[in-house]
């Protein structure tokens, strides 16, 4: 390796460690947005940082709001400094809510992306008589190097360190090739470690499936792996494909009304009943998550997948517990495979489907702080906490009341939206009104609430002025979805939809 290019990767990891601290501290980061921002007290800083992110290749710009300069990029900016974030921002801290830095989660959405580089070297026996290589995964400029070793029943993925945040960022890279990997202390030694056995890599991104297979066949080539024992250890880092090919193909495509629908058609009820049981076995469960009809007297039987069980399953894909987690990122990664074969706009709507469900519960209220625009002015959002209850509705169906406590540009006040069931389609439609004794009136209370719930949401609600001067504010089952992001929120909301009879689509 050249002076230069380490010298450029040295340079790199202290930017990003600088970027890094800005975002965590009054910096903000969103993924529904794709937005990042630095924030500075005076303007010659907030220059000096668009002109340090314009050397990096990142385009900003800088704003005055209420005497603070936002420098906010958007885009593919936003993506590159969210990369950023992602390798060298505070430790995910995983298990403990508490303590997790809502920021990088956002960042982890929006970053956590891109092309993947999975090289390896090294083929040698250790001191141990075990066959080791040296495994290299690099994204962004960002390499680090594991240890592979061909134990007796299974290869293990290692990385070792004595430094807390290399190791979190080894982590970090494995979470990119699609490995949930977890940061661990080793008992009683100051030691930090990494690990991942077949199974895991298994489950993977296909690069780092096959940099594997080619180490097990060189081992196999000079004669220090048995040949029985590699062909099983290949048919695991093989079976997602195993999977893809030897499945029968769901039809993936939209409808004329431009609906997603995912379905498997079979005149076979053997095939029809296994394909079922195959969904069952991921935690999915019929009449909730998908449709079965049999096939009779020659007519064709299906199973039709709900949206609401595509987005169950991206959720189990990432917070299920093993082997439900792998079965279903195993059928996520078959779908999104057969959408893809169906041209950008199938795979585009079943992407979106698949990151809702995976962003499900991820975030948490109480901390969440960013920046959102409204009629082209900026609105500074700071959320203290939030919840939601039932309330007793018309027709014997339950309202849904979603109450959030924040600070938007320095107001702190209590928002409440109503959520209920209306018509003859059971549309779901959260309603808020803004209220005449809030700080600058109602027309100010109204602006401060649309800024909170795109903030929250991505999405901005639509605003009705009435004859009498009422000021009401509609959400309705896209802003529900952004909602459902939240942990504070998402189990009464999953709940809330079930009882009133009707999912989203």
């Amino acid at each position: 390796m050249g002076g230069g290019e380490e010298a450029y990767r040295d340079a790199l990891r202290y930017f990003a460690a600088v970027v890094s601290g800005a975002v965590g501290g009054d910096g903000h980061a969103s993924s529904a947005m794709k937005r990042v921002g630095l924030a500075s007290g005076k303007h010659a800083l907030a220059l000096l940082w668009k002109a340090a992110l314009a050397a990096y290749g990142v385009e900003a710009e800088v704003r005055e709001v209420r005497g603070a300069f936002l420098v906010t990029a958007l885009g593919g900016g936003a993506v590159k400094l969210a990369r950023l974030y992602f390798l060298f921002g505070p430790p995910l801290l995983e298990g403990d809510d508490r303590f997790k830095s809502r920021k990088l989660a956002e960042a982890v959405g929006l970053g956590a992306g891109g092309a993947l580089g999975v090289g390896w070297e090294g083929l040698r026996r250790t001191e141990k008589g075990r066959v080791a290589a040296d495994l290299t995964i690099s994204e962004g400029g960002i390499a680090v190097k594991y240890n592979v070793y061909l134990r007796r029943d299974d290869i293990l993925l290692q990385f070792v360190s004595t430094d807390r945040s290399r190791t979190e960022l080894v982590a970090r890279l494995l979470r990119l090739a699609g490995v949930g990997a977890e940061v661990r202390k080793e008992s009683g030694r100051d030691q930090w470690y990494v690990y991942a056995a077949t199974n895991m890599p298994a489950a993977g991104r296909k690069e780092l499936r096959n940099a594997l297979a080619k180490i097990v066949e060189a081992a196999v080539e000079k004669g220090w792996v048995d040949a029985d024992k590699a062909k099983r250890w290949l048919e695991k880092l093989e079976k997602s494909r195993v999977l893809r090919e030897g499945c029968p193909k769901y039809n993936v495509r939209l409808t004329s009304d431009g609906a997603l629908e995912v379905k498997l058609g079979s005149t076979n009820p053997d095939s029809t009943e296994h394909q079922a049981q195959r969904l069952r076995e991921i935690g999915l469960e019929e009449g909730k998550h998908f449709t079965v009809k049999m096939p009779e007297e020659g007519r064709d039987g299906y199973v039709s997948m709900l949206m609401e069980g595509l987005k169950h399953a991206a959720w189990l894909s990432v917070y299920g517990s093993g082997r439900q987690r792998e079965l279903a990122a195993e059928f996520v990664e078959y779908i999104l495979q057969r959408a893809k074969e169906k041209g950008e706009k199938v795979y585009e709507k079943v992407l979106k489907v698949v990151e809702e469900g995976r962003a499900r519960g991820s975030l948490k209220l109480e901390g969440l702080e960013g920046v959102v625009e409204v009629d082209g002015r900026e609105h500074v959002v700071r959320v203290l906490g939030g919840g939601a209850e039932f309330d007793e509705g018309r027709c014997s169906k339950p309202h849904l009341r979603i109450r959030i406590t924040a600070e938007v540009n320095g107001v702190r006040s209590e928002y409440m939206i109503t959520f209920g069931r209306f018509g003859k389609l059971n549309v779901a439609m959260g309603r808020a009104y803004a209220r005449s004794d809030a700080p600058g009136g109602k027309e100010a209370d109204a602006e401060r609430l649309v800024a909170l719930i795109k903030a929250l949401t991505g999405r901005e609600p639509k605003v009705y002025r009435m004859k009498d001067g009422t000021i009401m504010i509609k959400c309705y089952e896209g802003h529900l979805e952004g909602f459902m992001r939240y942990a504070e929120l998402a189990d009464d909301i999953m709940k809330w939809l079930e009882e009133t009879g009707h999912q989203p689509h």
